[in-house]
């Protein structure tokens, strides 16, 4: 069977064990063969009443979660060695009155299996293993950019090796992304939980909504049964968009009125203990799709039906944007919003790019990988294979903006091709219509894991059922949030 609908969350995991993490730290040691691995976590925020979260590579590889850590390990020939150190803030009951309770040191060992110490003797420890290693690399783990905290990191880099000449600095974070491509079981277990609170909130969200409500009061609902139902926050910005705002791919403002007629994409996700989901559901505002809302909606459902149909366990992912294209261009075409199937236009002043017509409409990708990050590490839908433990999503969409044929280049072929495509155009504008589902490869199916409505009828059923509330919570759900409370990438 190539595609399953199951999506059951079978047991619990108490929480990711210190064999798994152990086993994620001996597989970049492979990867990286010989040097030192030092790992960065995040700093704490310059304002400690501001949320803290640990960056997706320190939490992967340490399951640590409290600020300014660092994590030390040696590898030869492949191999880890000695003991790794976790570098961490000292336990000081005077700043903890204002931050809450540290580990600290001693509690290191106890509870994460790793030698402790402070993060003050981070510089001494380096120099002593490079002078012992001699000539060495260090392969560093963090955030590394412009941007803060990227330059804290570089800094701190900087203060390590600038007295110290037998060190040559090497980034490794793509080494340890690389391992981070395929999800245990453990992990499958939490981006389910994920997904599954997730799905409840948008069911939810499909009761609530109608004509003269805010967009925000849509997204207070959707974060009130996150939070509720153990979601540590959002996975990323909720996106609640209605109208002209549905036409915009990462609109997060939430502060437009809903109007008759609007439909309203709501892209969200729910973080499980760091794991994220991130499912996107279209509705009407009147509750019913009109004509012309039906027809943007169903075209962007077949593209998600055929790039389902071509979701093969070890299959190429590639294959599911080949597909979903394919179902785009002929919709489209039959809708009268390009040319014909293959159909492409001026994309520079000049002429002297082709760009398909698909794109003036779909200008993202099929999917991404999720797992800590939104967008994991892993097989998409348009690079590798579709490997057991790949988690994913499947996301076509049609935007119809108002303003489009405005900024399409002025060439004669475009204005050819705009007079042919304006009725569609203004007929169809302001509907911008996204399905985004999860999904997983297991030994031998493809499972949809987000079963929230998308048929047409479902979605309508949906929103015709009275609101009273949000939805209850499961007790399942509950006592998964307690069991993987201790400590949790």
């Amino acid at each position: 069977m190539a595609f399953s609908a199951l999506s059951a969350v079978n047991g619990l995991q108490a929480q990711i064990k210190d064999s798994e993490y152990t086993a994620r730290r001996t597989a970049l040691a492979q990867k990286v063969q010989n040097g030192i691995v030092l790992a960065l976590g995040s700093p704490e925020p310059e304002e400690d009443f501001l949320s803290f979260n640990q960056n997706s590579q320190f939490r992967y590889l340490t399951g640590f979660n409290e600020p300014d850590a660092a994590f030390l390990m040696v590898v030869k020939n492949g191999v880890i060695s000695g003991t790794p150190i976790l570098f961490v803030q000292p336990s000081d009951p005077a700043r903890e009155v204002w931050t809450g309770h540290r580990l600290g040191v001693p509690g290191v060992k106890t509870t994460y299996g790793l030698e402790g110490r402070d993060i003050a003797a981070l510089k001494h420890t380096v120099d002593s293993i490079a002078a012992a290693e001699g000539e060495s690399t260090l392969l560093t783990i963090g955030n590394f950019g412009e941007a803060s905290p990227a330059t804290r990191d570089a800094q701190t880099i900087a203060s390590l090796t600038s007295s110290n000449s037998r060190l040559t600095v090497k980034q490794a974070n793509a080494d340890l992304l690389a391992v981070r491509r395929i999800k245990s079981p453990a992990e499958l277990d939490f981006i389910r939980r994920a997904v599954n609170i997730t799905v409840v909130a948008q069911r939810d969200a499909m009761r609530l909504i109608e004509p003269g409500m805010n967009e925000f009061e849509v997204q207070a609902l959707i974060e009130y049964d996150f939070r509720r139902n153990g979601a540590d926050r959002p996975s990323f910005s909720t996106i609640v968009g209605s109208g002209p705002n549905s036409t915009t791919l990462h609109y997060n403002a939430d502060d437009r009125y809903i109007e008759p007629e609007n439909m309203i994409v709501m892209d969200i996700g729910a973080s499980f203990r760091g794991y994220a989901a991130d499912v996107t559901r279209t509705v009407p505002a009147d509750g019913t799709f009109s004509d012309v809302q039906r027809d943007i909606y169903s075209a962007v459902r077949a593209a998600q039906a055929a790039a389902e149909a071509a979701a093969k366990v070890n299959g190429p992912a590639r294959a599911l944007s080949d597909a979903a294209n394919a179902s785009l261009d002929a919709s489209l075409s039959k809708l009268g919003l390009i040319e014909g199937v293959g159909a492409t236009y001026d994309c520079d002043a000049q002429a002297t790019r082709q760009c398909s017509q698909r794109g003036l409409y779909y200008m993202h990708s099929l999917g991404h990988g999720i797992g800590l990050d939104v967008h994991d590490p892993g097989a998409a839908t348009n690079s590798g294979n579709l490997v057991p433990g790949s988690a994913f999503t499947i996301e076509p969409g049609i935007y119809v903006r108002a303003n489009l044929l405005d900024i399409i280049p002025n060439t004669p072929k475009n204005q050819a091709m705009i007079a042919k495509i304006r009725p569609a155009v203004q007929k169809y504008a302001n509907i911008g219509v996204r399905i985004e589902d999860d999904y997983i490869a297991t030994d031998n199916t493809v499972e949809w894991i987000s079963r929230a409505p998308r048929e047409i009828n479902e979605v309508e059923a949906m929103m015709k059922e009275k609101w009273n509330g949000p939805s209850p919570r499961d007790a399942a759900t509950v006592e998964a949030y307690r069991s993987t409370g201790r400590r949790v990438p």
